[in-house]
């Protein structure tokens, strides 16, 4: 053994070590060894937007295919992707590239409904809205208010326009979504001991809180996740250690207590390892491939086993929740110059939501508190629920104007948008606006006026107001580049 090996060897807790002696037998050795190698840094391209091939040519680094991922890239560990431009048109998401794994073998197909349970800070909900291409919806939980703000803020910079960001427990969620969703993620709070080699941190939590206490959260989420998940329906399970106790443990436990639940094999790729005991599940070990430790299994609920058809009826529903949350007050008509302001302030909306090029579904279109949302397909009224986000956030009504918003600009681009700029991915005006500078046009750009979208290479960054030669800077302040 290396002097680093014998170092890690030495944090590793003697019960965690004879639990993954028992578990690798003779690659136990290989295990140790690869605490040596660096953690391999990785991004997942975001196919909304543009494609692998398309990244791999113009990315400012060397970059490799994973595998197993059809999306996913390595790249050069000294490279700082997250300030290069491309990042803050939400081109990329920079992920761990086991981690990229669970949501790319959840069959997800435009139009589902979807959640993830989960969800903070978002790389696997990044994935599951770009794949259902603006179709259905996308829920997002996180039972913390803060990270479930960083959740919202990754959802809007990678341009997911058809999602519900929330933060509430499983079993709030359970009572309000009662077999309603096609297709359910739970990548569950673990022991983390698949994380030890990049975050050696991990080991002191492991310390405090071990597997036997995560595994009954596991099951209690899983458990509300049934419920929720349509007949006929996937869970795709996973986690980020290697105790039997939390995956497999937790899945012959699922499968124990609710009968209309079946195991659906995954598909194994080179370097993935099997389950220990339950044929179908997927291992992924940092001495086998380039990453991490990772465990997944993927779930049905059988056709006939639930109140299939007893989900709400999602036009009735829009249209219901429309009601609820729009502009209109009920219970008496507005005078008459409350509605002419209102229908000044909906012109203003009408002209600037004619310059994209989307068909806009107007029944989705809600006010609430001059805030513009465009609501998802089917999404239930009187939740109850604690939402950070209903929708596509479009802008604000304000004094008979509109202004659009940051996640507006995000589900844009030049091809989108009539009224664009777009510098060079190199041009200083770039880096300049997105630090909240005004920008001024050169000589032979043609002079603008009113709100325009600003892009780096044809890819949207965020609004501005144009002037004929300068351009105030209208990118969302939280956002700025630092």
């Amino acid at each position: 053994m290396g002097a680093q090996e014998k170092n890690m060897a030495d944090l590793l807790p003697e019960e965690f070590k004879k639990e993954m002696q028992q578990l690798l037998g003779p690659e136990y050795t290989q295990y140790l060894e690869s605490f040596q190698n660096p953690a391999s840094r990785g991004l997942r391209v975001n196919t909304l937007k543009w494609t692998r091939d398309e990244c791999m040519d113009k990315l400012p680094c060397q970059t490799e295919p994973v595998p197993w991922i059809p999306n996913g890239l390595f790249y050069e560990e000294q490279v700082r992707l997250s300030r290069d431009p491309y990042y803050f048109a939400g081109l990329y998401y920079l992920q761990e590239p086991s981690a990229m794994t669970p949501a790319s073998l959840l069959p997800v197909e435009p139009g589902d409904m979807v959640l993830d349970i989960c969800a903070a800070p978002g790389g696997k909900s990044t994935e599951l809205g770009a794949r259902l291409m603006g179709k259905g919806m996308l829920v997002a939980n996180d039972i913390s208010n803060s990270r479930a703000k960083a959740l919202l803020k990754n959802l809007e910079l990678l341009g997911i326009s058809n999602m519900c960001v929330v933060s509430e427990p499983p079993e709030r969620l359970g009572r309000a979504f009662p077999d309603f969703f096609d297709k359910i993620l739970i990548d569950a709070p673990c022991s983390g001991e698949g994380m030890f080699r990049k975050d050696r941190d991990m080991v002191k939590a492991w310390k405090e809180k071990g597997p036997q206490y995560y595994s009954r959260i596991q099951r209690e989420i899983a458990g509300w996740a049934v419920g929720m998940l349509k007949a006929g329906g996937y869970l795709m399970y996973s986690t980020c250690t290697f105790s039997v106790m939390e995956n497999e443990g937790t899945i012959q436990w699922l499968l124990d207590e609710f009968p209309q639940m079946e195991l659906v094999p995954l598909k194994g790729f080179e370097g993935a390892d099997r389950g220990r005991g339950l044929e179908g599940c997927i291992r992924l070990f940092p001495h086998k491939i380039r990453g991490e430790g990772h465990f997944a299994a993927l779930l049905r609920k059988k056709a006939g086993s639930g109140q299939e058809g007893q989900g709400l009826k999602r036009e009735d529903e829009t249209c219901r929740r429309q009601k609820g949350e729009g502009s209109r007050k009920a219970g008496g008509k507005k005078p008459a110059t409350a509605q002419n302001k209102e229908k000044e302030r909906n012109r203003e909306l009408s002209a600037f939501l004619k310059e994209t090029k989307i068909c806009w579904d107007e029944s989705r279109i809600v006010v609430k508190n001059d805030m513009v949302y465009y609501l998802p397909e089917g999404l239930p009224a009187d939740t109850g629920l604690r939402f950070l986000r209903t929708g596509l956030w479009m802008g604000t009504l304000k004094k008979g104007r509109f202004e659009p918003s940051q996640a507006m600009a995000m589900v844009l681009s030049q091809k989108l948008y009539s009224n664009c700029v777009s510098f060079g991915r190199e041009d200083p005006r770039v880096i300049r606006y997105l630090k909240g500078e005004t920008i001024s046009l050169e000589q032979g750009e043609a002079p603008v006026k009113g709100w325009c979208l600003i892009c780096t290479d044809g890819f949207a960054l965020g609004f501005g107001k144009g002037n004929g030669m300068t351009i105030k800077n209208k990118y969302y302040a939280g956002w700025r580049w630092q």
